[in-house]
C-alpha cells in the first residue's frame, strides 16, 4: 500500500492499520520467540531425557563391567564356599545393571554409529560372559589352575576388549552430550539474535509510522489554524487546497467553503448596503403619499361608521318584533299542546269505560249463568217432590217460586246485557270519533310548532344580524383607530428610512474591512462543489 493510498484514508482507519501493523509487527514476534522457546525446549528435553540418560547408562555400564572384573578376580582369592557365594551375589547384581544398561542404550542409541559401537559392546561382552563362566566353572570344579590358564588366556582379553569398547561408547555418548549442549547454546545466542533483530525492526517501523502519522494529521491542522486566523483577520483572498479525503482534508474543504461563503456574503452585504440606501429614499417619498391616502381612507371611514350605526339601529327594530311574535307563536303551541293532552286524557277514559262495560257484561254473563243453574236446580226439586208425594209438596211450592225467580233474573241479565252491549258499542264509537280528534289536535300542535320554530328562527337570525352589524360597526371603528395609528407609522416610517439610509452606510464601512478576490462578482450565486 502506497503512501499515497494512506494519506486518502480517514485518521480513524489510518490509526487502526497502524496499531494493528503494530500489533501485528508484535504478534508475529511472539509466535517466532514461542516457536524457538519450544525448539529450544526440545533440544533441551532430547539433551536431559535422551543423551544425557544415554550417557549415564554408559558410564553405568562401564563401572559394572569394571567392577565384574574385579571380582572375577577375587574369586581366585576366596577360602570358604560362603565368601564365593557373597562375590557370585554381586557379580549377578552387576550384571542386571549390565543388561539394564544395555536395554537403555539399545532403545535410545538411534545413530549409526551408536549402534555400531553397541553392538560390539554386546558381542565382546558375549564373549567376555562365556569366558567368565568357564573360569568360574573351573573354580567350582577346583581345577585353579586351568582356570587360571582360562583367564589369562581369553578372559582378561575379553575384558580388556569389552573395557576398551565400553569406553569408546561412553566416549561417543559424552560427546554426543556435548554437541548437543553447544547445539542448544546456539539456537539460544541465534533466538536472541532474532529477538533483537525483530524488536529493533519493530521499534523503527513504530517511530517511522508514529513520525508518519503526527505529520499527516498535524500539518493539514496547521494549514487549517493559519486559514482561519487570516479569515479572522479579514483576509478573505486565500486560496485553499484540499489534496486528501481524510477529516483534515474534510476541515479543509469546510474551511474552503467557509471561506468563499463569507467571500460571496460580504460581496453581497457590500451591494446591500447600496441598495438599501437607494430603497431607503424612495421608502420616505413613499410614505408621504401613503400619509396622505391614509387620511382619505380615514375620513370614509368615520361616513362608513355612521351610515352601520343606523342599518344597526334598523337591526334591533325587526329583532323586537321577532321576539314578540316568538313570544305569541309559543303562547299558541303551549294552548294547542294543553288541548292534545286533554283529548289525549278523554280518550284515555273512554277507554276504562269502554273495559268497564266490557268487565259488567262479563259478570251479568255469569249472573246468567247462575240463573240457568238455579233453574235446573228447581225442576230437579220439583221432580223430587212429585216423587215424595204429600210430604213433597210444600217444598215442590218453594221449588217452584225458586224456579220463577231464576227466569225473572235470567230475563233481567239478558236484558241488562242488551243495554251495556249497546253502551259499549256507543262508547266505542266515541272513543273512535275522540281518537281522530286527537290525532287532529296533534297535528294542530305540530303546525303550531312548527310556526313557533320558524319564528324563532327568524328572531335568532336577526339577532345574529343584529350581532354581526354590530361586529361590523365595532371593525371599522377599529379600522378607523388603526387608519389614524397607520397615519402615525407612516411618519414614523419616514424617520426610520431616514435611520436606515444612515446604518447601511455605516454597514458598508464596516464591512469594507474585509479583502475578497478581484474577480468577484457578488451577484453570482455560491454554488458549492
Amino acid at each position: 500500500m502506497s503512501v499515497d493510498i494512506l494519506s486518502r484514508l480517514k485518521i480513524g482507519p489510518r490509526l487502526g492499520l497502524a496499531f494493528a501493523s503494530v500489533l501485528l509487527l508484535t504478534a508475529l514476534m511472539l509466535l517466532i520467540a514461542i516457536t524457538r522457546i519450544n525448539a529450544l525446549g526440545q533440544s533441551s528435553d532430547t539433551l536431559i531425557q535422551k543423551d544425557w540418560v544415554k550417557a549415564e547408562a554408559a558410564a553405568t555400564l562401564n563401572a559394572s563391567i569394571r567392577a565384574n572384573a574385579r571380582r572375577t578376580m577375587e574369586l581366585f582369592f576366596a577360602t570358604d564356599a560362603s565368601q564365593t557365594d557373597k562375590i557370585h551375589q554381586f557379580i549377578e547384581g552387576n550384571k542386571k545393571r549390565v543388561v539394564e544398561s544395555l536395554t537403555t542404550l539399545d532403545k535410545l542409541v538411534e545413530s549409526p554409529e551408536g549402534k555400531s559401537v553397541l553392538a560390539k559392546v554386546k558381542e565382546s561382552r558375549a564373549a567376555y560372559v562365556a569366558s567368565f563362566s568357564k573360569v568360574d566353572k573351573l573354580l567350582q570344579a577346583g581345577q585353579r589352575d586351568e582356570a587360571i590358564t582360562v583367564l589369562k588366556a581369553e578372559t582378561l582379553p575379553a575384558i580388556d576388549v569389552l573395557q576398551d569398547q565400553v569406553l569408546a561408547l561412553a566416549e561417543l555418548q559424552k560427546e554426543r552430550v556435548d554437541l548437543a549442549g553447544i547445539q542448544v547454546a546456539s539456537e539460544v545466542n541465534s533466538a536472541r539474535i532474532l529477538m533483537l533483530t525483530l524488536g529493533t525492526g519493530a521499534l523503527l517501523f513504530g517511530a517511522v509510522l508514529a513520525w508518519w502519522l503526527t505529520r499527516s494529521i498535524t500539518l493539514p491542522l496547521a494549514r487549517a489554524v493559519a486559514i482561519a486566523e487570516t479569515v479572522a483577520a479579514g483576509d478573505l483572498t486565500s486560496d485553499v487546497h484540499v489534496e486528501s479525503s481524510d477529516e483534515t482534508g474534510q476541515l479543509l474543504a469546510a474551511l474552503k467553503k467557509m471561506n468563499l461563503s463569507l467571500v460571496h456574503i460580504v460581496g453581497q452585504v457590500r451591494n446591500s448596503s447600496e441598495s438599501i440606501a437607494t430603497g431607503s429614499a424612495q421608502i420616505a417619498s413613499g410614505n408621504a403619499d401613503l400619509s396622505q391616502r391614509t387620511e382619505e381612507q380615514a375620513s370614509n371611514l368615520q361616513q362608513t361608521a355612521a351610515s352601520m350605526e343606523q342599518l344597526t339601529a334598523t337591526v334591533n327594530q325587526n329583532s323586537d318584533t321577532a321576539r314578540q311574535a316568538t313570544h305569541l307563536a309559543s303562547n299558541a303551541s303551549q294552548a294547542a299542546a294543553q288541548g292534545g293532552r286533554v283529548v289525549g286524557q278523554v280518550v284515555a277514559t273512554m277507554d276504562d269505560i269502554t273495559q268497564s262495560s266490557r268487565k259488567i257484561a262479563d259478570i251479568i254473563g255469569v249472573i246468567d249463568g247462575i240463573a240457568f243453574q238455579t233453574n235446573i236446580l228447581a225442576l230437579n226439586a220439583a221432580v223430587e217432590a212429585a216423587r215424595a208425594g204429600e210430604q213433597g209438596r210444600g217444598f215442590a211450592v218453594v221449588a217452584s217460586e225458586v224456579r220463577s225467580l231464576a227466569q225473572r233474573s235470567a230475563q233481567a241479565a239478558k236484558e241488562i246485557k242488551t243495554l251495556i252491549d249497546e253502551s259499549v258499542g256507543k262508547v266505542e264509537s266515541g272513543s273512535k270519533l275522540v281518537g281522530e280528534a286527537g290525532k287532529s289536535m296533534s297535528g294542530i300542535v305540530a303546525q303550531v310548532k312548527r310556526v313557533n320554530d320558524l319564528i324563532s328562527e327568524i328572531s335568532a337570525a336577526s339577532l345574529e344580524q343584529s350581532s354581526g352589524i354590530g361586529q361590523i360597526s365595532d371593525a371599522v371603528m377599529q379600522l378607523d383607530q388603526v387608519t389614524q395609528q397607520n397615519a402615525a407609522l407612516v411618519e414614523e416610517s419616514a424617520a426610520a428610512a431616514d435611520s436606515l439610509k444612515l446604518q447601511a452606510a455605516q454597514l458598508a464601512q464596516t464591512v469594507s474591512v474585509f479583502k475578497v478576490p478581484g474577480d468577484f462578482v457578488a451577484l453570482v450565486p455560491l454554488r458549492h462543489r
